[in-house]
């Protein structure tokens, strides 16, 4: 019998434009709560952002800590379940969603495959990722690099946790 895989950190971003946003995001991380494997450590409030190369509504966004016995691989798949379980349909690259969860980091491992990029390779043009991200794991960014994405709009839709 093989021993049990150890423990690895990751970082999940959600983001949701379409519906009920915040509800969606909520469920999403029930959702994520709820999978073997899978134990949320830290969640960030929940943050509104204008669409980035994107169309529609304001975006809810939020990042999660994780800590998971999945692969990477297998990390990416569980989302992507999640996804489908919320209706998220992709008809053109950045159209509107329901609920879309993106793989950010996982532990230190940096990864290039055809379906996965780690850390992702956008994360770091992206208020709504660094700012939540801040947030729950300050050490994970930089304070140039949230300075290289002040001028992007992103306000707190929730109080901040105690």
């Amino acid at each position: 019998m093989p021993a049990p895989r150890a423990e690895v950190t990751a970082f999940v971003a959600l983001g949701a434009n379409l519906g009920d946003a915040g509800q969606a995001l909520r469920e999403a991380l029930a959702a994520l709560a709820g999978l073997p494997g899978i134990r949320v450590l830290r969640a960030s409030r929940l943050y509104r952002t204008a669409p980035i190369d994107s169309s529609g509504p304001d975006y809810i966004n939020a990042v999660v800590e994780i800590a998971t016995t999945l692969t990477a691989p297998a990390l990416l798949d569980a989302l992507q379940a999640l996804e489908q379980a919320a209706g998220r349909e992709r008809p053109y690259r950045n159209a509107p969603r329901t609920l879309d969860l993106d793989l950010l980091l996982y532990g230190e491992s940096r990864i290039q495959s055809p379906t996965l990029t780690v850390p992702h390779p956008r994360m770091g043009d992206r208020a709504f990722v660094l700012v939540p991200l801040h947030e729950i794991a300050p050490g994970r960014v930089s304070r140039e690099a949230l300075d290289a994405v002040a001028g992007q709009p992103i306000e707190p839709c929730q109080p901040q946790r105690g």
